[in-house]
């Protein structure tokens, strides 16, 4: 039976007599039936496949046969212009069965809000940051006016999920959750996502309901493809216009800059061109978009900004400059075009670059091979969680602690931020006055009112930064458009020239008192310019099918004459160095070049990590290759740093991490960067700029073996003289080191941690290790030995660790260590300072020089003490609970080991390690 005959009898009726439907697709039936069994689900269809309907008739079924009391569906976009987009179609849903629904965004009128807050729609269409709003305004009774939400939908969830406003959604979702008196069911729509499942499991949440993939079997459908090549914009222009000319089209361009010349072109040849992008004032969007949807014979050259799910109506052709970053943006762009019966989904490539042309075929590709690419959700988005924690102690009268802990673990985007880091965070917001405490309540700081409590706070509501922009005006008042800060910087009153709205202006005057540029229409001859965008790093899978086309020898049926001469000169070029493995080398003029065909974030990894072997060569990393500079470089020297980096035992070496962290570029990739701690923001830089993971994979084959430091260069060893000649013989093999019965102890409460203390005050010597995460340094474990005990604390049960500063610290109690660096970064996080060390790694260093091989604790071990220790557990999960018996046995004796090492090298002291002094013999 159909799931038509389930829905409500007045839904039924109106979807065939207002509507016209005879039938459901197969998703709308597929969703109907999840949706009405009360699962949560991700709906799979593609762009105009019936995703909208699929989700929104059975959400007013259920709404009818159980009318709500305040809102009880949320319709969330992830922009404005799609929310308008719907705005219509789900207002004739909602009307057609006497309910109704509002849009609520920065743009509705305070008076609409006031009268939706005292008499609520049934449907609330809105985004994540107004939501935001609506949960910190004093003005909205959030508890009442969601108290009984049912169902959210969140649309194109592929364009929020894995990114910084997909935490921030998922957050306020989960604030939600707590006010409603139901589990609130969750809907995902998208047309392109790799891993559907990892997406359902991310919007799941805290929700207990069953969950499901909705994803009817895809029909084979035709495609028109074709990519061409010319050499020069107005050529690529002029082609385009005659594909456009006397259809509907839209012509994406990949930069702002490009969209606003690739239309003046157009315009000269005729056709009739409209401009759609950011920095295009809503009037003249608005304005394209009407004036598209009623036209036959036009074209919307435009940005990402019409890539979403926005319909402006039957479309013929979809153009493409360039090629775009995604399999997912070529598909989501291709699904504009191919609705009517009949008509072929298509998109034509107009690519200005060789490098376009191979992009455009390994996009296509991709797509004939099933690929797209998975979004990820993160696990530790910090901006967001800084920004939630403002939030919530605006909103009312602040929050405790506890209450936010409570309510942020909830979110996937924040499950590997343990609760000991949150409250380091926190007390460090309090000491930098961001927050303050009063009553033991979390409230908004004076450091953070000032820099975002403007307009009541409005900069604070969205996660990402608004830009401060001019709005550029005609004489006569007549608002074109914005430009960015940064551009305006570099305009001059009476000379400069630039773009916008697809024509050439002239500007008089900028006003920077109300930010306003005055400009008239320039004079043709006159030589526009515009700001471009930094490049975007391509992915490795795209950057890897690059490098098989150019191996290959075939040449695809789309491309032009002047395509596919532009491959084979690609190929000519460039096809022997498209080789598989760790790359080739190549050596030009002035350089050596390693085509690696890997990524952009692994080839930036890449490059500080042949930084830190030669600091005198100058490295510059793309997508496909990595250029090397330097006086004297030959291409001997550089495949034995290739070779010495492809060594697994280089990416344990914690300097180099810190090498890394010490030398990233202070990029802003957050507006909430000036509240963080500097081991949170080289976290956040590191997590956009670097694959650390990807990079040692690439090149080892497996993952590194410690974790990546972000906290920060420690203090710097002593200085040491030429290595000591060898006055310690290597020992007999001993018995291996076992752990004595009732010597381990277990420390997970701050009543045996202080008794512990307390213990240590009286020691003259310790030994002392770490267990942390992978590439995040999360102290989960700190084992410290002594003569009586080895002492195993559970840094995530134990949050407060300050009783042990004063041990760590006093210079009297001497402490031993494997490789101090480490334990002194890690712990520094905690505001922990370790004096009074003697480091064995520096003792092995000076006593055995660097003949014998490798001075990791595994090796001194074996060497110094006959002792050959199973490292297996380095990379074991150190933050579940409870720790296997392996785990505690491998954590014990590391410490344990230490101790003896110690007596073995003769007990030096931390005076000993000065460089003038000759270690005593064993």
């Amino acid at each position: 039976m159909s799931i038509f005959a389930r829905l409500s009898p007045r839904l039924q009726e109106a979807i065939v007599a207002r509507l016209g439907w005879t039938s459901l697709r197969p998703v709308q039936e597929l969703a109907g039936e999840a949706l009405l069994a009360g699962k949560n689900a991700v709906v799979l269809a593609p762009t105009a496949g019936g995703k909208t309907e699929a989700s929104i008739f059975p959400t007013l079924s259920l709404l009818m046969e159980h009318p709500a009391d305040g809102v009880g569906a949320l319709y969330i976009a992830p922009i404005k212009a799609l929310l308008n987009n719907q705005a219509e179609r789900l207002g004739l849903y909602t009307e057609m069965v006497g309910l109704r629904r509002f849009v609520w965004h920065g743009d509705t009128p305070s008076a609409d809000r006031t009268r939706f807050v005292r008499e609520p729609a049934e449907l609330l269409m809105t985004t994540p940051e107004s939501l935001e709003v609506m949960l910190v305004s004093q003005r909205v009774d959030a508890t009442k006016l969601f108290r009984d939400l049912r169902i959210v939908i969140i649309d194109e969830v592929h364009a929020l999920a894995g990114s910084d406003r997909g935490a921030h959604l998922l957050s306020v979702v989960e604030r939600l959750a707590r006010l409603s008196q139901h589990d609130i069911q969750r809907v995902g729509l998208s047309a392109t996502v790799g891993n559907p499942a990892q997406i359902l499991g991310w919007l799941q949440g805290t929700s207990r309901r069953e969950a499901t993939i909705v994803d009817p079997p895809k029909q084979p459908a035709k495609r028109q493809l074709l990519v061409s090549h010319r050499p020069s914009l107005p050529e690529l222009a002029r082609d385009a216009a005659r594909v456009a000319r006397g259809v509907k089209s839209l012509f994406f361009c990949q930069t702002r800059s490009m969209t606003e010349a690739v239309a003046e072109h157009m315009r000269n040849t005729g056709t009739t061109v409209f401009v759609h992008h950011s920095a295009v004032s809503r009037e003249e969007r608005q304005l394209a978009e009407e004036k598209f949807s009623k036209g036959s014979d036009a074209c919307i050259v435009c940005t990402s900004t019409l890539e979403l799910g926005i319909d402006v109506g039957d479309l013929d052709r979809v153009l493409q400059a360039e090629a775009p970053d995604t399999v997912s943006s070529f598909l989501q762009r291709m699904g504009r075009t191919g609705r009517r019966a009949g008509q072929a989904a298509n998109t034509s490539f107009f690519c200005e670059t060789t490098e376009g042309v191979l992009q455009a075929i390994a996009l296509i590709e991709l797509a004939r091979d099933g690929w797209v690419e998975d979004i990820t959700p993160q696990g530790r988005c910090w901006p967001v969680f800084i920004h939630q924690l403002l939030a919530m102690s605006l909103a009312s009268d602040g929050v405790t602690f506890e209450d936010a802990w409570q309510q942020l673990q909830c979110v996937p985007d924040f499950r590997g931020i343990h609760r000991a880091e949150a409250e380091r965070l926190v007390a460090w917001m309090l000491r930098d006055r961001s927050l303050i405490l009063l009553d033991g309540r979390l409230l908004i700081g004076p450091k953070a009112e000032r820099r975002y409590g403007r307009r009541n706070f409005m900069e604070l509501y969205a996660v990402f930064s608004s830009p401060q922009t001019y709005t550029v005006e005609t004489s006569s008042n007549q608002p074109l458009g914005t430009l960015n800060q940064g551009f305006v910087d570099r305009l001059v009153e009476g000379v400069s020239c630039f773009l916008l709205s697809g024509r050439p202006w002239a500007v008089l005057s900028i006003r920077h008192d109300d930010r306003r540029i005055i400009v008239e229409p320039a004079p043709r001859g006159r030589q526009p310019t515009w700001g471009g965008m930094l490049p975007q790093f391509l992915g490795e899978r795209l950057c890897a099918k690059i490098r098989d086309i150019l191996a290959a020898d075939d040449v695809p049926q789309y491309l032009t004459a002047e395509a596919a001469g532009a491959l084979a000169l690609q190929r000519a070029a460039m096809g022997s160095f498209a080789e598989p493995g760790r790359g080739s080398i190549e050596d030009a003029e002035g350089e050596l070049r390693w085509w690696t065909f890997v990524s952009g974030r692994i080839n930036h990894t890449l490059r500080y990590a042949l930084g830190a072997l030669h600091s005198g060569w100058k490295i510059i990393p793309d997508n496909f290759v990595i250029k090397i500079r330097g006086e004297g470089i030959t291409r001997r020297d550089l495949q034995e740093a290739i070779d010495a980096i492809a060594e697994p035992e280089f990416w344990a070496n914690e300097r180099l991490w810190q090498d890394i962290a010490d030398t990233l570029p202070a990029y802003r990739l957050s507006k909430f960067q000036p509240l963080m701690p500097a081991w949170v923001e080289r976290e956040s830089l590191a997590s956009y700029l670097l694959d650390v993971g990807g990079a040692a994979r690439w090149l080892t084959g497996h993952a590194p073996s410690r974790p990546l430091d972000f906290a920060g260069p420690a203090p710097a060893e002593a200085a040491t003289s030429e290595p000591l000649p060898a006055t310690v013989a290597p020992a007999e093999p001993s018995p291996a080191i076992r752990e004595a019965p009732g010597r381990v102890r277990w420390i997970g409460t701050r009543a045996d941690f202080l008794a512990m203390c307390d213990s240590l005050k009286r020691e003259t010597l310790l030994a002392l290790d770490v267990e942390t995460t992978m590439y995040t340094h999360i102290l989960c474990l700190m084992q410290i030995a002594c003569a009586d005990a080895v002492y195993l604390v559970d840094a995530l049960s134990v949050t407060d660790l300050a009783p042990i500063a004063p041990i760590l610290s006093d210079p009297a109690i001497i402490k031993v260590i494997h490789n101090a660096t480490f334990e002194r970064t890690t712990l520094k996080r905690y505001d922990l300072e370790i004096e009074g060390v003697v480091d064995t790694l520096v003792v092995s260093r000076r006593l055995r020089g660097k003949n014998v091989g490798s001075h990791s604790l595994k090796a001194v071990c074996a060497r110094e003490l006959g002792v050959e220790m199973d490292k297996t557990n380095q990379t074991s999960d150190w933050t579940q609970r409870p720790l296997s018996a392996s785990q505690r046995a491998y954590a014990a004796l590391d410490a344990e080991i230490l101790l003896h090492l110690h007596a073995h090298f003769g007990a030096p002291t931390p005076d000993t390690l000065s460089p003038q002094t000759h270690l005593p013999r064993a």
